[in-house]
């Protein structure tokens, strides 16, 4: 142990390190005591397993690589808060930077090998010196540990560079975009990477996440459960006489989402009058006005990553206008036809058109639409989508876009099945310097959103807890008002 901390000490393990006397490395390797640290296997370490079993069916003896990612710099020596890539923490549930699993094919499947940091523990100089050391981040798993708790074989990260050499050539695939060093080295060995069996590991992964097993929909079940926990949250805060920044309804939902979760699954939208028109409005540096409607698009991500993806749109001062309520049961109208369609055997297109024509006939009411709403709704024509800007949902999941990597054959032009997670989001968007349409709609937008499970006879609505039509809105506003602002339990 001795010799190893010498060596160590030797070289500066960080850019900042100092060069500390002899003495104080001396003393810095004597005297810590080694608690033990009981870790029993993960209670959803057989899903991981059932997913890997998939995955290694889909593509028989060749190699699969799918890394975690690397840790990405925020400013100068800080990072962001690392979250492990989607598909790999999918396959495996680790959520450490620099992780690579491997399957390597045998005759009766794969072997699964997860590579990964040692522990940067006491025996070591990188314990104190080094930012991965456990004086720095807390103590860490062994390779015997993690493999307990994962039910997964490890190896040190420090192997997989000869793993790596040994692939063979036209025999192995590669996530990639995630461990630049992974890409590298695979390149080094076969230079044409970029081709359609490369990219067939990503639509295989995306489609083996479109339908969601019971523990999968229990975890987006409770991250939506604490984003309606979050919305109330903010309503409860929400003056009704004054403005407020959009940023403080931001962060008291964040509050929510880090103490419920792990985080927001997405950056918040926050949109008070007419930066509800702005499909991405993430800056969030706006005021709430009374007499103007605020839309709000946010959710919390839950401990293993699932994530809700939630909007309201309500009455800063408690009640629609009558024009603001008339926007609002269009886009409901619309909302309630999508998920009356939704079945299994549905057309994902389907109920897409389902949405935009009730939209349309929305805006032929509001003396907008320059021709019919069957012309509108040609796919020659389209003219109905200047007020309506994007599609009627998307898959959700691990990802908040989920399986957006699918063929468009089994996504967006195939039919729902049952255990398929979507949302449910038509809106309306009236841009304030849209002169075609009364100054009075200038600056207004509405979007309702709402998860859903497609069931065996339809769906059912996750996100329920919230209340979608204009009278149940403006009736939660004031129950919400009247409770009081709260902090989480």
């Amino acid at each position: 142990m001795a010799e190893q901390g010498q060596k160590q000490a030797a070289a500066k393990t960080e850019s900042h390190d100092p060069d500390f006397p002899e003495a104080f490395l001396q003393f810095m390797r004597s005297g810590w005591r080694e608690d033990p640290l009981e870790v029993a296997a993960l209670p959803e370490a057989p899903n991981y397993e059932k997913r890997r079993a998939a995955l290694s069916e889909a593509f028989p003896g060749e190699t699969l690589i799918i890394p975690s990612g690397n840790e990405k710099v925020r400013a100068n020596d800080t990072e962001y808060s690392f979250r492990p890539g989607s598909d790999f923490f999918y396959l495996t549930g680790d959520r450490d930077p620099d992780s690579v699993l491997v399957l390597r094919p045998t005759g009766s499947g794969h072997d699964a090998t997860l590579y990964t940091r040692q522990r940067n523990s006491k025996d070591t100089d990188a314990f104190f010196r080094s930012r991965n050391g456990e004086l720095w981040i807390g103590r860490t798993h062994t390779l015997r540990e993690k493999a307990t708790e994962l039910g997964l074989q490890t190896a040190p990260l420090g192997e997989l560079g000869t793993v790596l050499a040994g692939s063979a050539p036209g025999r192995t695939r590669v996530l990639r975009g995630f461990d630049a060093n992974v890409d590298r080295a695979i390149l080094q060995y076969e230079p044409d990477r970029e081709k359609p069996r490369e990219r067939e590991l990503a639509w295989v992964l995306s489609e083996l996440k479109l339908v969601k097993d019971e523990w999968e929909i229990a975890q987006l079940q409770a991250a939506i459960d604490a984003t309606v926990r979050g919305f109330e949250d903010v309503a409860r805060v929400l003056p009704a006489d004054r403005g407020v920044k959009e940023r403080l309804l931001e962060g008291v939902f964040g509050l929510r989402a880090r103490h419920d979760g792990n985080d927001v699954g997405y950056g918040s939208i926050v949109g008070a009058g007419a930066h509800a028109t702005i499909l991405h409005w993430v800056r969030n540096t706006g005021v709430t006005k009374p007499g103007e409607l605020l839309l709000m698009d946010m959710g919390v991500e839950g401990d293993n990553f699932y994530t809700a993806d939630v909007t309201r749109t309500v009455p800063v001062s408690g009640a629609f206008t009558p024009l603001q309520r008339q926007v609002y049961d269009i886009v409901h109208a619309s909302q309630q036809a999508g998920m009356d369609a939704i079945k299994p055997g549905v057309k994902f297109r389907e109920v897409h058109k389902t949405c935009m024509r009730v939209l349309a006939e929305g805006l032929r009411d509001l003396g907008l639409l320059p021709v019919s709403v069957d012309e509108a709704m040609d796919e020659k024509s389209t003219v109905y989508r200047r007020w309506t800007l994007h599609g009627f949902g998307h898959m959700l999941g691990i990802d908040v876009h989920d399986c957006s990597n699918a063929r468009n054959e089994n996504y967006r032009d195939g039919a729902l099945a049952e255990g398929y997670v979507l949302t449910v989001e038509p809106g309306l968007y009236f841009q304030p310097e849209d002169d075609l349409v009364p100054e009075e709609l200038r600056g207004v937008g509405v979007r309702i959103e709402d998860d859903v499970l497609v069931t065996a006879d339809g769906c059912r609505n996750l996100s329920a807890g919230l209340p979608r039509t204009s009278a149940d809105v403006e009736a939660w506003m004031a129950s919400q008002r009247e409770a009081g602002p709260r902090l989480p339990a």
